[in-house]
């Protein structure tokens, strides 16, 4: 059985655009950063496919 190779850089373009989101909003608004928090740690996750 063999499994298809997913291409994993989308999923590095959405973890480098939710952090940069994170401290767009981290310097707009510090007490909302943590609301950017989930993307950021998903994107990760699906980048090193741990998901």
């Amino acid at each position: 059985m063999t499994a298809a190779k997913k291409s994993r850089a989308i999923y590095w373009i959405y973890f480098f655009l939710s952090v940069i989101a994170f401290f767009v909003v981290y310097a707009f608004a510090g007490g909302y950063c943590s609301m950017v928090l989930p993307f950021v740690v998903t994107s990760f996750a699906m980048a090193l496919d741990l998901m």
